[in-house]
């Protein structure tokens, strides 16, 4: 009998010791590399909204099971806890491979060489490791009665549900925080886009007017009248010359806007706009001296939203114009929301969602984004996922001259925007909780929501060509397509996540 308690007592001193190393070099080597450890949990599927306290919670709960494990009074406990932490993290890893909507890198540590199945064993045989020193401890202690054993017995079950419920509840309270109210994490999937072409362009001039199915028109700022037509393999390309009426209108900031099968050509500091059939590139004037505007977005052919001061209150608003009727122009004045000044913190990208009827402003210093019917009575607000609910500005009142102007440079949180069907894209100005410095000087983030849901969906990073970071970009649905410097790339949408056509009954919820 004593042989018998000897060999159990040395089994269980294996197990703990076997679990002290684990718990030890484990709870070291993230500490060692702290910030990568951090970053990878920030970009976890299940606890990327709990990363902060998680990612110093788990080595110090793993040295504190070790202290237990080497003395013999709170070893119990300490194999309780280590049945405990060892089930959550297997828990983490079926979750992760069944579901998950994506697959991260395995964080670091003793098992960073090890793929998901294999660390999933690997921690099963650890928490048959864990229940078999549990029972070995209780059956041997001699002192303890029949009822106090069961008792002991009992929670072996207990411990292990409850882990498996706890991690089920913090993975589905991180998919709440990180698509409905999130803390400024983002989430990368793996592979999102695949690079397809690339094509050097002659100039740098070039920008992005439009797109049908199958081809990208490019616009020039130093030849505004020529049009640059190329298939979306980027294999063929044509040009064109825009057919003007001789009206010798002093244009300072032209730019040409493609919406197949029409063309506008227009300038808002005339103001003036023309338009007419890609068929042929013949413009005919449709707008002129009626209203000064800053930014055009067709709807149809007969209207476009713009975007322009208002006459009285000197403010940015957002209107509709009618181009078949040049006295037709509705203002709405309380579109916008004023926090400053009216103008400069109210200056964001206008975007017309042409499969759900939708405009779409997003605010450049501001984390919020408005989604307003073209009749512009209804109007909802959307969040991006940055914490800058207020521009961040400061503006100098030049009274001999009566304007205004900024007077040092803003905080950009929004840079460039771009929609398709359910999804709102934005070029993201600020970094990220979670994130890895060195990336962005290497390459642009792409932030995307589901606008239609209030819902941000993932991020993706775009790098780099030839040194350049992209400048503008465009979503013709699985397809995105960017300019960086002289270079025009498409690459293909590549993650579950997107899902670009799912039309609803009400889309601005």
């Amino acid at each position: 009998m004593k042989v018998k308690t000897n060999i159990k007592g040395i089994i269980i001193e294996a197990i703990c010791l076997l679990y002290i190393l684990l718990f030890v070099y484990a709870a070291v080597s993230k500490l060692f590399d702290f910030e990568n450890f951090q970053v990878q949990l920030g970009q976890s599927p299940l606890l990327s909204a709990f990363a902060g306290w998680v990612s110093w919670g788990v080595p110090i709960v793993e040295l504190l099971i070790s202290v237990l494990l080497i003395f013999s009074r709170f070893r119990l406990l300490g194999l309780y806890a280590a049945f405990a932490i060892m089930t959550m993290f297997t828990t983490y890893i079926v979750i992760i491979l069944n579901f998950s909507s994506f697959v991260p890198c395995s964080c670091g540590g003793v098992l960073e060489k090890l793929g998901w199945t294999e660390h999933l064993i690997f921690n099963i045989i650890f928490i048959a490791l864990a229940f078999i020193a549990i029972l070995l401890f209780i059956t041997q202690k001699t002192d303890t009665n029949a009822r106090k054993r069961q008792h002991l017995f009992t929670r072996i079950p207990v411990v292990f549900v409850s882990s498996i419920i706890v991690m089920i509840a913090l993975f589905l309270c991180s998919e709440d925080i990180i698509h409905h109210r999130n803390n400024f994490i983002r989430r990368f999937p793996k592979h999102p886009t695949i690079f397809k072409y690339s094509k050097e362009l002659p100039y740098d001039s070039y920008y992005l007017a439009g797109y049908d199915q199958g081809h990208i028109y490019l616009g020039n700022r130093t030849a505004p009248l020529v049009v640059t037509v190329i298939d979306t393999a980027l294999q063929s390309s044509r040009q064109f010359r825009i057919d003007l009426p001789k009206n010798n209108f002093p244009f300072s900031s032209p730019r040409l806007k493609v919406v197949s099968p029409n063309f506008y050509f227009i300038d808002g500091t005339v103001p003036c706009v023309y338009s007419g059939s890609i068929s042929n590139w013949k413009a005919k004037l449709r707008l002129y001296k009626n209203a000064y505007f800053s930014v055009f977005e067709p709807i149809s052919s007969d209207k476009a939203a713009i975007r322009t001061i208002g006459s009285k209150s000197k403010e940015r608003v957002i209107g509709i114009i009618d181009l078949a009727n040049q006295h037709t122009l509705n203002l709405n004045h309380h579109l916008l929301e004023k926090q400053i000044d009216g103008v400069f913190d109210t200056d964001g990208m206008l975007l017309y969602n042409k499969q759900l009827d939708t405009l779409l402003y997003t605010y450049y210093y501001r984390n919020s984004y408005l989604k307003i019917d073209p009749s512009l009575k209804r109007r909802n607000v959307g969040h991006t996922i940055d914490t800058i609910t207020k521009a961040q500005l400061k503006i100098a009142k030049i009274k001999s001259k009566g304007i205004s102007t900024l007077a040092s440079p803003p905080l950009l949180v929004n840079k460039n925007t771009a929609t398709y069907g359910n999804y709102l894209f934005v070029d993201a100005g600020l970094m990220g909780q979670y994130e890895p410095e060195e990336l962005w000087q290497k390459a642009s983030i792409i932030d995307v929501y589901e606008w239609t849901k209030n819902r941000y969906a993932f991020s993706f990073y775009i790098y780099k060509r030839d040194g350049q970071k992209m400048r503008e970009f465009m979503v013709n649905n699985m397809l995105l397509i960017a300019l960086y410097g002289k270079y025009l790339t498409v690459e293909k949408l590549n993650t579950v996540d997107y899902k670009p056509w799912e039309k609803e009954q009400n889309n601005l919820k």
